[in-house]
């Protein structure tokens, strides 16, 4: 069954295009896994440093492979998340 992802992120002003550069970085490596049906960015219309991904895998599995892979330690954990005053994430399965 496809597997969901909804991420909220929020940075502060100052920090929002490094969050963009690195997010659409990410998108790429994403995008290229093999269990990836979609990895979409978007800035949150007038929040300034608000963003939202919607990502969607083949299974719960191919979410673990995306958490394990390098870029995601690489780009999210090591230059995102830093970044972030907040951050929520829901889990959802496809209907």
């Amino acid at each position: 069954m496809a597997f969901a992802v909804i991420a909220h992120y929020r940075c502060a002003p100052d920090d929002e295009g490094a969050v963009r550069a690195a997010l659409l970085t990410a998108r790429e490596g994403t995008r290229a896994e093999p269990a990836n049906l979609a990895y979409e960015v978007h800035a949150v219309a007038d929040e300034p440093g608000g963003f939202l991904l919607y990502e969607r895998y083949a299974d719960r599995e191919g979410f673990a492979a995306h958490k394990a892979s390098t870029h995601f330690e690489e780009v999210i954990v090591g230059r995102v998340w830093p970044l972030l005053t907040e951050r929520s994430v829901t889990f959802a399965e496809v209907l």
